[in-house]
Formats: C-alpha cells, sequence, structure tokens
C-alpha cells in the first residue's frame, strides 16, 4: 500500500503576537512549541500552557484584566458561542464570562493545518458514500475533517461546502484558510442557525458533497437527512466515541437509522429467539459508514451502517474494520475480534463452578452478563446479597457471559448460537430460581466457599429438603434475614416441598412439610 506524508502548518507567531509580551515571551524560546495545545488565561491565576508533555506555568505575575483585555483587542469580535479567532489562521480563542458578562478568562487552543492525514481513510472519502467521524475530544476529527474538504475539492474535482459553525474549520475570517483548498466555505451566525445554513447550501449552491462539524442537535440530524435524500455526499463529526454512543443517543440516533420499539407475534419472538418487545431500526441510515477515530494513526470503520446497526440491534456481535499506520506509513487493516475468549458452550452452574479457578473473572472487576429468559431483577438482587458487582448488558457483545435457562438454550435460538460463535462462555440454570441464580453467581465471583452465611442456610434448606422427602413431617430452619428466607422457600418449591415462615425478626425461620 502507499505510504501516508503528513505535514503540519500551525500559523504560531500569529497566536503568539496576540498574547500579552510576558506570556508569549517564554513560548517563543521554548524548543517543543510544535507540541503545544493550549494558553489559559484566568484572572487572579497565573497563565498556562499546556503541552502534549504537560502543562507549564508562563509567569509568576497573576493574569489581571489588562491582560485579557490585550488579547481581546487583538481578536476578532466573540460571538454568540464566546468563541473569536485570529483572522486566516484556525486558531480558537473561548471566552469564559461572569454574570455580568465580563471576561474572566481566556483558553486560547492552538489550530494546525494537518496534511495527509485521511491516507487512513482515503478509499472510503473518494467512494461517495457519507461518512459520519466519531471520536473524543482533542481526537482530530476537525482535523480530518478539514484535510477531507481539501482533497475532495483539490483533487477529486468536486464542488465542496463547508458549514462552518464557529469557523473551526476554515479559520476567522472572511477569507478562508488555504488548507480547505478549493473548497466554499459558509459561516454560520449562531451554532443555533447551523441546520438551516445546511439547508441553504443545498438550495442555493449546488454542492456535490457537504461538510459539517460536530452535529449535535435533532434538527440538525434531521437537515443531514433532508440533504443525504438529496443525493449529496455528506462528511460530519458528531459527539460520541463509539458508534454504540450513538446509537443509544436519542437526539443523534436518527443519525444511523434511529431506533424505535416494536411488539413481535409469538411465532416471529420464537423464530428469533427474542422477547415479544424488542428494538428495531426505524429508517434508512443517513450515513453510509462510521468512523471511529481513536488517534491520528488508528481508527475503527463501520462500513454498512444499515447491516452493522441492525446486527447491534438484535444483539449479536459486530466487527468493525480495524486500519492502522505502521511505522513505515502503510495503512494496515485488519477485522477487530469481538471476544478474546476460547469457546466454551454451554455450562450447568455446577459444571462453571468445577471450572472457576481458570474462568472466574476479577472480582475487583464488573462482570457484564446478557440474560436470556432469566429475569434481570432476579440476577441483580442476588448479586447485591453476596455483595458481587454485575451490570446486566443489553448488547451481546459487551457481556463477559451469557446467561440462560435449561429451556431457552435447548431451543437452539440465533443468539445463543451467536454466542457460542463468538466464544461466550454460557451458563445454563436447571431451573429460574434464585437459588439458582445465587449459585451461579457464587461461581462467578469465584468464590465456592460454603461456609458463608448463605451458603450454609442454603444447604440446611437442602438437607431439611431431602428428610421431608424422606418422611420427616416437618423441619425447622435456624432463623434467618429475609433474603435467605425468600431463597429458602423457592429452594422448597424445586425440591417441591412446602414452607412456611414463623416467628418475629429476629428469630423469624422457615419450617419444611410435606406439601
Amino acid at each position: 500500500m502507499v505510504a501516508v506524508d503528513k505535514w503540519i502548518q500551525d500559523d504560531l507567531d500569529a497566536l503568539l503576537d496576540a498574547l500579552p509580551p510576558r506570556v508569549s515571551g517564554p513560548l517563543r524560546v521554548r524548543d517543543d512549541r510544535k507540541e503545544l495545545l493550549e494558553v489559559i488565561l484566568d484572572l487572579g491565576r497565573a497563565p498556562e500552557a499546556r503541552f502534549l508533555s504537560g502543562d507549564v506555568m508562563l509567569d509568576s505575575k497573576e493574569v489581571d484584566e489588562d491582560d485579557l483585555q490585550y488579547v481581546a483587542t487583538r481578536l476578532s469580535e466573540f460571538g454568540g458561542d464566546n468563541r473569536a479567532g485570529i483572522p486566516r489562521t484556525l486558531h480558537r480563542i473561548s471566552a469564559i464570562r461572569n454574570r455580568k458578562w465580563g471576561i474572566v478568562g481566556i483558553t486560547c487552543r492552538v489550530g494546525r493545518a494537518v496534511f495527509g492525514t485521511i491516507g487512513i481513510i482515503e478509499d472510503l472519502v473518494f467512494s461517495g458514500k457519507s461518512i459520519l467521524l466519531l471520536g473524543r475530544p482533542g481526537v482530530g476529527k476537525t482535523t480530518m475533517l478539514r484535510e477531507v474538504a481539501r482533497v475532495l475539492a483539490d483533487t477529486a474535482k468536486k464542488r465542496v461546502i463547508i458549514v462552518d459553525t464557529s469557523n473551526e474549520i476554515a479559520g476567522d475570517g472572511d477569507i478562508p484558510h488555504p488548507a480547505i483548498g478549493h473548497a466554499r466555505r459558509m459561516q454560520v451566525s449562531t451554532p443555533a442557525q447551523q441546520h438551516a445554513v445546511m439547508i441553504e447550501a443545498v438550495e442555493n449552491h449546488m454542492p456535490q458533497v457537504i461538510i459539517i462539524d460536530e452535529m449535535g442537535t435533532e434538527l440538525e440530524a434531521t437537515a443531514a437527512r433532508t440533504i443525504a435524500e438529496r443525493g449529496v455526499q455528506l462528511i460530519a463529526t458528531a459527539h460520541g466515541n463509539t458508534l454504540d454512543n450513538l446509537i443509544v443517543n436519542p437526539t443523534l440516533s436518527d443519525l444511523i437509522g434511529g431506533i424505535q420499539s416494536v411488539t413481535l407475534g409469538d411465532e416471529e419472538a420464537r423464530r428469533r429467539g427474542t422477547q415479544k418487545t424488542t428494538l428495531e431500526r426505524k429508517a434508512p441510515p443517513t450515513f453510509d459508514v462510521v468512523v471511529e477515530i481513536q488517534s491520528w494513526e488508528r481508527v475503527a470503520v463501520h462500513d454498512d451502517v444499515t447491516r452493522v446497526v441492525d446486527t447491534w440491534l438484535r444483539g449479536y456481535p459486530i466487527t468493525p474494520e480495524s486500519r492502522w499506520l505502521d511505522e513505515s506509513g502503510q495503512v494496515k487493516r485488519a477485522k477487530e475480534v469481538s471476544s478474546t475468549r476460547e469457546p466454551s458452550g454451554a455450562q450447568t452452574v455446577q459444571q462453571y463452578a468445577d471450572a472457576s479457578n481458570d474462568l472466574a473473572l476479577d472480582k475487583a472487576d464488573e462482570t457484564r452478563i446478557f440474560l436470556f429468559g432469566v429475569g434481570r431483577e432476579k440476577v441483580e438482587q442476588a448479586a447485591e446479597s453476596i455483595g458481587f458487582p454485575v451490570n446486566v448488558v443489553n448488547d451481546l457483545r459487551g457481556a463477559d457471559v451469557v446467561l440462560t435457562t435449561k429451556t431457552h438454550y435447548r431451543r437452539g435460538s440465533q443468539l445463543v448460537k451467536a454466542a457460542e460463535k463468538t466464544g461466550k462462555p454460557i451458563y445454563v440454570l436447571r431451573k429460574n430460581t434464585l437459588p439458582q441464580v445465587h449459585q451461579f453467581l457464587r461461581a462467578v465471583s469465584g468464590n465456592q466457599d460454603d461456609d458463608g452465611p448463605v451458603g450454609i442456610a442454603l444447604e440446611e434448606a437442602r438437607e431439611a429438603a431431602q428428610r421431608v422427602i424422606s418422611g420427616v413431617k416437618s423441619v425447622d430452619l435456624h432463623p434467618q434475614r429475609a433474603y435467605i428466607r425468600r431463597l429458602q422457600h423457592l429452594l422448597a418449591e424445586e425440591y417441591q416441598v412446602a414452607s412456611v415462615s414463623s416467628g418475629k425478626d429476629p428469630n423469624r425461620r422457615v419450617t419444611f412439610h410435606k406439601a
């Protein structure tokens, strides 16, 4: 594959010229200026600079109002989003204000044009597909978006319009930064009007591609759908680190088709091996591809979003394509593995207990359990009783183990098959009862010691049940707290003997007798 070459333009001197000399002076003599991220000026505090390697105090004298005014007068006017800039640069200056609207703090973020950053997804960009970029703040979404605009306009020769909400992509001032090449830029007067400018761009300027940064509202999601339906390629960023974040975001889930709850018929629910009420995609997704930006050198690509979202909603594992740059700048690709566990098939609680030395999860971690035919409340109650942290998840991909019943496992549903295929451990309860769930959790926690109060109480109940079955008229158990008494009553049901509680706490006890 072709190696990816990158070079950076930062216009750093323009930013330093806007800072008070006592702040910019120490920065000008540093050898690591290329790693400068932000300069922080807060009233009554020493000025600071933030580098990749850490924070540095620039001067011992506290920032005063004159310092803040010095910076403010060398910038463009602050907008409604409290952001300003330096004309024809990509630097972003943000203000912090007091209750009287006076500036009490300024954040000067260094803006850099990094050319060559889209080599890792260049094939997707040229494919004509609409692409949504996700990633944490500062990971490089806007930088990549800017480079996409330049390459599509200059190399692909397409009509590209950038909807630039806070002049993040093309810089401050009426003349856009050269980093966007021949792409055109439409400024947005206030973030609340971004959706309207998106529609205006399509209606007035006949673009083939629209570039949008930081989509975050329902109106913007609706406008994006309208644009996509007109055959315009969309390249945008949105809040959220992963596709999972987007699916569960009620505001932005429409970007990938939207989610709705539907009720299935009995036959269809049995065929799918799911509950009657389930989640499904509402409409075709606005974006064809979702790219999770993990760093400038690594991304995860979800192609064919329609298929990916449908797979996710049915609880099956999804495997994005992982792409990264090696040391020589070559783009490497591989399918991510959805589970690192070896296939183990189904196990009963007792089999799980026997293998606990090899498979038990770290007690310090929260065990993620996917339930199939087992009540959530029952699992959480049992977990609380033994103080073992669990997290009942709705996504098979994110589970450590699958817990189901013998009846559900024997049906051989698609969900069970998917779990087995990806190596998820499946543990089968003989009966869907609280004692069985409790025994399972004790096995999961690696705690096979029956000397605890719950273990002792349940063992006593088993012996009592056996005695009643053997002919003893009734057996009184030792007094126990309410939760343990409930476990004992449920165990009695398993053994098909009758049980009753009597007495007052703390001496209230369970008695087993013939049914």
